[in-house]
C-alpha cells in the first residue's frame, strides 16, 4: 500500500518517478537479507508528467497529442538491501508516427491504453506507432533492467 499522488510541488518527471519508487520502497517491511526492488514510470510530453488516462476521450487526447511527436518516457528506481540504497531513474525519447484519428480510435478499443501511463504500452498494439526511440526500450516497458543490473551490482548483489 503506497500513495502514488504526487504532491503539488513535484513538477519534474525525473523526481517524480524516482520519489514514487521511493514512496513504494518505503511502504514495505523487509528483514536486512532481503531486497526491494521498486520502480514508477510516467510518460512526459514537453516536461509534462501524462498520467493514466481517465477513460476513453482522455486517451484518445493524449495519443493525439503525442502523434507525430517526440515525447519521454521516465522510470524511477528504488533497491533497497539492508542499510545499502540506490535511487536512479532512466530517460528515453520515443517518437510516434502521426496516427490518424482512426487509428488511435481503433487502439482505444482494444483497451490496452486504459491503464497505461501515456495511453500507451509499447509492448502491445502501440508498437506500431513507433517511429524511433532514443534510449533504453525495456525503460519504456518499464523496467531499464541494464541499469538496474548494473546498480544491484554496485550493492553486491549477484544478477546471474
Amino acid at each position: 500500500d503506497a500513495d502514488e499522488n504526487l504532491p503539488l510541488s513535484i513538477n519534474d518527471p525525473k523526481d517524480a518517478v524516482e520519489d514514487l519508487s521511493k514512496i513504494k520502497a518505503d511502504a514495505v517491511s523487509m528483514a536486512d537479507d532481503e531486497v526491494i526492488l521498486s520502480a514508477d514510470t510516467v510518460v512526459a510530453f514537453e516536461n509534462k508528467i501524462l498520467g493514466k488516462p481517465k477513460n476513453c476521450e482522455d486517451a484518445f487526447l493524449t495519443l493525439r497529442l503525442l502523434s507525430g511527436k517526440t515525447h519521454c518516457v521516465y522510470t524511477g528506481v528504488t533497491i533497497k538491501h539492508g542499510k545499502n540504497a540506490s535511487v536512479f531513474s532512466v530517460k528515453t525519447d520515443v517518437t510516434f508516427f502521426k496516427l490518424s484519428d482512426d487509428e488511435i480510435l481503433n487502439y482505444i478499443k482494444t483497451g490496452e491504453p486504459l491503464d497505461k501511463a501515456g495511453s500507451y504500452g509499447i509492448q502491445g498494439q502501440a508498437a506500431l506507432f513507433v517511429e524511433k526511440i532514443n534510449g533504453d526500450y525495456l525503460n519504456v516497458v518499464g523496467l531499464p533492467l541494464s541499469k538496474t543490473a548494473q546498480e544491484l551490482k554496485k550493492i553486491g548483489i549477484n544478477t546471474k
